[in-house]
């Protein structure tokens, strides 16, 4: 038995799959930028590895835009690999790490079928093993091919001590592994990462999302007592009947020495559109670095009720806002492209 580490754990680096013009964004320049600003502020705080089709292309893009917006990027802090791809979603493609009963670093690379056969996917669940053979891991870091199942990172969330957080929607839907019960689903996520028990999400629902409902955009462990969440209190809003749901649920959870969990409202972020689509826009959607909470603003107000609520549950970090807005074209946030490594894992 291993264990899957918590986001909040040490980290040794964060990756990023870079963008290009082939690519399914809408207004890639907006998009591009925002790259640039999620990579800046990670390398506030640590290591940063892009994978990108276009080694010299990538740092062309980097060295336009953060020029432009006096950045003084740390190239030291950077490792570039090249490899093809069909999008930018890291969190999804991207290698999960655990470790092993004594202690060893695996590198899991589940199947990545885009997300039930939504969208093509072929070269990113490749992008993984590409990397691996570049010698982007250290040596010993253990790359395992799983048996053929398909997970998404953004699809489960850890407290690091034997406790998963995910949903039904997503891990139970067709295109995934409807060959296998709920009951199976959990042995092989059991086996796989060393837990003791997994917390089913059995409602929520961003509208926009393309994910079936990951629990990134839905719910997150902020330590292993405190979680976050999406909260409506609009009755109005669609949004308000399944998010009830799942805010009731969570009141029902307890932690494994039997205690109600710490629960973090989030506000709901104010309605974003593309044309009459409403985008998939969601503050659960951060990521934990060292040192730091980097946060997806969406322009509104709300963003500093946000920043300040969290900066609250992490008393000893520091939450960075980061104008996301542009990213929510491609029915995805800040957690959605990126993807952290524990310490030790990436040179």
């Amino acid at each position: 038995m291993g264990r899957l580490p918590a986001e909040w754990e040490p980290q040794s680096g964060v990756q990023l799959t870079w963008p290009h013009c082939d690519t399914e964004w809408y207004e890639l320049d907006k998009v591009l930028d925002c790259y640039v600003d999620i990579a800046y502020n990670i390398l506030r705080f640590e290591p940063l590895m892009i994978v990108t089709r276009d080694i010299e292309e990538c740092r062309s893009d980097i060295v336009r835009i953060a020029s432009a917006k006096g950045y003084d990027m740390p190239w030291d802090k950077i490792r570039f690999y090249q490899a093809p791809l069909n999008d930018t979603w890291a969190r999804d493609h991207g290698g999960i790490s655990c470790y092993g009963a004594s202690g060893e670093k695996y590198l899991y690379d589940f199947v990545f079928n885009g997300w039930g056969l939504k969208f093509a996917s072929d070269l990113d669940n490749q992008i993984t093993k590409t990397i691996f053979h570049q010698d982007a891991f250290n040596d010993d870091v253990i790359g395992v091919d799983m048996r053929p199942y398909v997970l998404e990172g953004g699809s489960i969330d850890t407290d690091g001590c034997g406790t998963l957080l995910t949903t039904t929607e997503c891990l139970c839907s067709v295109n995934r592994n409807e060959y296998l019960s709920k009951e199976e689903i959990e042995e092989e996520l059991m086996g796989a990462f060393g837990l003791e028990r997994i917390l089913w999400l059995d409602h929520g629902t961003i509208i926009g999302d393309d994910t079936d409902s990951h629990v990134d955009i839905l719910a997150r462990f902020c330590s292993q007592d405190t979680i976050a969440y999406m909260q409506c209190t609009d009755a109005d809003d669609p949004h308000y009947g399944p998010l009830s749901a799942m805010e009731e649920q969570l009141r029902g959870f307890r932690t494994l020495d039997g205690k109600p969990y710490r629960l973090v409202p989030l506000p709901l972020p104010e309605p974003l559109y593309l044309g009459d689509y409403r985008l998939p826009a969601s503050y659960a959607n951060f990521l934990i670095v060292n040192g730091g909470v980097l946060l997806p603003g969406t322009g509104s107000p709300l963003d500093e009720v946000v920043r300040m609520r969290l900066q609250e549950v992490f008393p000893d970090r520091e939450v960075v806002v980061i104008d996301c807005r542009a990213l929510l074209s491609g029915h995805g946030s800040l957690h959605c492209v990126t993807m952290q490594f524990p310490e030790g894992y990436i040179r």
